[in-house]
């Protein structure tokens, strides 16, 4: 009887992620219509998706295997095949074939191989840090770059430097540089955790009234200061992984 209880509740989180995959098989479907607009917004209400299924699992006492599993899978949709999808038909035109190509693999090629070291690495203990960029955030800068653009000068963007900065990003996914983790959902995990939480509400906040203008700015501060943190001060990290763990 227990387990016939359980059940419901452990496939709530996975409604969220299949959520994130059927979003994201959408968002493929304007890319190749020409709508690269709109299938960015897709992928960023994608990302909405895929942070709350894991912090919602862990919420209900209730993560499982085949949900960290089935997870990754959906995140190689929405963040790997849909960004190398994007690159390929809007910024690689007038390229040579084999190397336009090569380069809008990048995001899928590292971002399996970022999603496949993640899931061997996890060993239980919860940590304050991802080592190497998640692919989310590699999508995030992606279209946040494209929504920029748009909005300030009508385009899409220089592609050259969009195709410098899917190269750079690719090699971030696979790095051993760490970047700070989203705070957990909750106002009783101590100060910080609260105060990272209200800031990452502003943000969602400022992103719906101000777009790409206020996205990919923020994005972009984001991975360069994780970067100089991660370089001057890797102990931090270690430290705030102690203090979640004792939460």
């Amino acid at each position: 009887m227990k387990k016939m209880k359980r059940k419901p509740r452990e496939f709530i989180p996975n409604i969220f992620t299949v959520m994130n995959m059927f979003i994201g098989f959408m968002a493929m479907g304007f890319v190749m219509r020409g709508d690269p607009i709109r299938a960015g917004w897709l992928i960023l209400l994608a990302c909405f998706f895929d942070v709350f299924d894991g912090k919602l699992a862990r919420l209900l006492g209730i993560p499982t295997r085949f949900g960290a599993e089935f997870d990754s899978f959906a995140d190689t949709i929405s963040f790997c095949a849909v960004p190398s999808l994007l690159i390929y038909l809007v910024y690689v035109e007038g390229l040579p074939p084999i190397l336009g190509g090569l380069i809008s693999f990048v995001p899928i090629l590292f971002g399996t191989i970022r999603l496949a070291k993640y899931n061997l690495d996890q060993d239980g203990n919860p940590k304050s840090y991802f080592i190497g960029l998640p692919t989310p955030m590699n999508a995030v800068m992606i279209v946040s770059f494209l929504l920029f653009n748009q909005q300030i000068w009508g385009n899409y963007g220089d592609p050259r430097i969009a195709l410098v900065m899917t190269a750079f990003l690719g090699f971030l996914m696979v790095s051993k540089i760490r970047f700070s983790k989203f705070p957990l959902i909750s106002f009783k995990k101590g100060k910080s955790n609260t105060l990272s939480l209200i800031g990452v509400g502003l943000i969602i906040l400022s992103a719906f009234f101000f777009q790409g203008l206020i996205l990919f700015p923020l994005f972009t501060l984001y991975i360069f200061w994780s970067i100089i943190q991660s370089t001057l001060d890797n102990d931090r990290f270690e430290e705030k992984s102690e203090i979640r763990a004792k939460l």
